[in-house]
Order: structure tokens, then C-alpha cells, then sequence
């Protein structure tokens, strides 16, 4: 067995929970006086904020989702305006975050709202997990801050700090493992005064991950120290435990920039799933050699080839080799797509280094920058 997962051993349920009431006050009363109380998205229990925030908050840093958030609210500013947009002006708003795939969910999530709930939020985890786009903890999330069910989120942020918390040493890779960790934390939970309490121990859980449980935590500033078995061992970069890794892997493109002199572009809505799955982009190609096919052969010597770049993905490294060229409107490229006029092509979702690229150029705006 060796070099295999490990399943975890649980210790009884009694030593995991003997110190479920300090834990929980704990963490509510730091929350109250530490936590972070002043993001955009705190201190409401509306459920299409919380919603917007946890989506936009899925691998994107919190200082990155504060422009978008305030630009989606005041474009969207609820549930039924969204569903009602055109998915390509939700991902045109989207542009530059990254993670399209969330945009395309977070329409369609709201189409689900209006249409099989009358334009309310479902108030249980156990629904709200049936729309598009919410798993396990962005349910638990919205029910807990929302509605004040007692129920357990299990975000990265979470994970960490529960399984210092606990020794949890069971390998995460494992389902049964993973399961385990979700029964333990809905144990910890807070028994009394859930209208309150719910609320703040679970933004309180999600602070404490994201500013002082971090991958090097502060431990001598949480609320936990004590009652921390990785504190106690010494072995705090011990956990989470997680074997089983993503391999990442590498994929070069070539890419036709083909513009014409009234800044018009040669885009076509990529298909989805795939590479930037629904956004509008360049012609994409495996070669250089496929990419100057796809030109009027007249126009092949005037391609210039710009610096390549590199574009990390979750699980992908994508190596970019963008050629330029100026057409006439009448050479049209035999690759799919369509001229788009250049008082269009801003409004539209962009993947992010095209977008850079364009700004770079052009002097459009870049909404809320380019980070995804």
C-alpha cells in the first residue's frame, strides 16, 4: 500500500467535538472584531449579492472581484435584470476575470431563478445546488449568510483551516476522506442563536482562511491557536493533505490579428466547451503554416509576428504566437468569423491577453483590466 492515498481514521466523535462550543465562539467573536466587514458584498443578506460574490470570488482574488462586482451591480443590479441580458453582454462585462465558464453558469443560474422560482433564491442548500453553476459550498455559503441554515461550507480557504484545526491528516484525494471532512465540519457547527450565529461563523470560517490560516499562517493572531492540533505538532504546512495532483499540461496556438484600416476585427465566438469556450476571439490555429493558409496569398508577406507570450490557465499553459495583419475589408479570411466594427468589438467578452493586446493598441477602455 505504500505510496497510495490514505484513508483517514477517524478519532471518536467525542475528542473531534469536545471543544465545538469554544471553537464556534471563538471564531464568532473574532469575526466581530478582526474578520472583514467591509467588503462590498458583507453585511447583506441578499442572496443575489452573496450569489454574484461567491461565483466571482471562485479563484480570483478579492481585490480583482471589487471592480467587477460594483460594475455588475450597476449594470445588474438584480436577478431578473440578468436574466434578461444577452449572455454575450454578460461576458462582455465579464471580460478580463477569467474562468468564462462561470459566466456562462451565472446566466444561466438566473434564467433557472426566474423561471422555476419565481425570481427568489431558493432559502435551502439542498436547492439552491440543483441551479447551474452552485456547488456543495457556494450552496452552503448562500444559505448560511442568507438564510441562516445550519449548514457547512468547505471552500480551499475552509478545508485549510478545518484540517489544522482537527488534525484531519486523511488524504483529501479520497471521496470517503472528503466526506468525512464535510460531516465533521457540519458537527462544529453552531447549535444556538442560528439567526446570529450561522452568519458570523461562517464568514468568520472564510476570513480566517483567507487572512490568517493561510499556506503560512499567523498563528500566533488566531482565534484557534489553542485549540489548533497543528499548532500543537508543529506540522501546520503538514495540512490539508491532497496526493493526488492536476498534471498540467502545455498547448501552443497561433493566432490571426487581421484588422482593417477602420479598426475593424476578424472575430468568430469560439465553441464551447474548449478554450475560451463562448468568447469572441481571433482565429486560432496549431501552426504558423495552417494560420497563412487561411490568407489570400497576397497578403501572406505582410503578416508580422509578434512576441509570442505565455497564458496560464488552471491546468493549462498556453503558449501564444499572435501575427498581425492589415486587409481590406474584401480579403476576408477563410477561417470562420465576421468583421466586427471597432465601436463593437469593446462591449464584447475578449479572452484576456487578446483584450490586452487591443489595448495596447487601440486606446479602448479595458473594463476592470485584464487578469484571467
Amino acid at each position: 500500500m505504500h505510496g497510495l492515498p490514505r484513508r483517514y481514521a477517524p478519532r471518536s466523535d467525542e475528542m473531534m467535538t469536545t471543544n465545538t462550543p469554544n471553537i464556534v465562539n471563538r471564531v464568532v467573536k473574532w469575526q466581530k472584531a478582526f474578520g472583514r466587514n467591509d467588503l462590498p458584498w458583507q453585511n447583506t443578506r441578499d442572496p443575489y449579492r452573496v450569489w454574484l460574490s461567491e461565483i466571482m470570488l471562485q479563484q480570483t482574488q478579492v481585490a480583482t472581484v471589487r471592480d467587477y462586482f460594483a460594475r455588475f451591480l450597476q449594470r445588474f443590479p438584480d436577478v431578473a435584470t440578468l436574466a434578461a441580458a444577452p449572455l454575450d453582454e454578460v461576458l462582455g462585462l465579464w471580460s478580463g476575470l477569467g474562468y468564462y465558464s462561470r459566466a456562462r453558469h451565472l446566466h444561466r443560474c438566473a434564467v433557472q431563478v426566474m423561471e422555476l422560482h419565481g425570481g427568489s433564491f431558493p432559502s435551502s442548500a439542498q436547492l439552491l445546488q440543483t441551479l447551474s453553476g452552485i456547488g456543495p459550498s457556494t450552496a452552503a455559503a448562500i444559505a448560511a449568510l442568507c438564510f441562516s441554515e445550519r449548514v457547512a461550507i468547505l471552500d480551499g480557504n475552509v478545508r485549510r483551516v478545518l484540517t489544522r484545526v482537527l488534525g484531519f491528516d486523511g488524504d483529501l484525494s479520497l471521496a470517503a476522506n472528503e466526506r468525512e471532512l464535510w460531516r465533521l465540519a457540519t458537527q462544529l457547527l453552531p447549535r444556538g442563536d442560528l439567526l446570529e450565529t450561522m452568519p458570523r461563523y461562517t464568514q468568520g470560517m472564510m476570513d480566517l482562511g483567507a487572512t490568517v490560516c493561510k499556506a503560512r499562517p499567523a498563528c500566533e493572531i488566531c482565534p484557534l491557536e489553542k485549540l489548533c492540533v497543528a499548532r500543537r505538532l508543529g506540522q501546520a504546512q503538514r495540512y490539508p493533505v491532497q496526493t493526488r495532483k492536476v498534471k498540467r499540461s502545455a498547448q501552443s496556438i497561433w493566432l490571426l490579428w487581421a484588422q482593417t484600416a477602420d479598426g475593424s476585427l476578424w472575430l468568430s465566438k469560439r465553441p464551447s466547451p474548449g478554450v475560451w469556450g463562448g468568447l469572441y476571439c481571433f482565429s486560432l490555429f496549431d501552426d504558423r503554416e495552417s494560420l497563412q493558409a487561411a490568407l489570400p496569398s497576397r497578403y501572406r508577406e505582410a503578416l508580422h509576428e509578434m512576441a509570442a507570450q505565455t497564458h496560464v490557465l488552471t491546468h493549462k499553459d498556453l503558449y501564444l504566437h499572435p501575427l498581425q495583419v492589415l486587409l481590406p475589408k474584401s480579403a476576408r479570411p477563410s477561417s470562420d468569423g465576421a468583421w466586427i466594427a471597432a465601436s463593437d468589438w469593446p462591449g464584447l467578452g475578449l479572452p484576456a491577453p487578446v483584450r490586452k493586446w487591443l489595448m495596447q493598441v487601440s486606446g479602448f477602455p479595458t473594463p476592470g483590466g485584464v487578469s484571467g
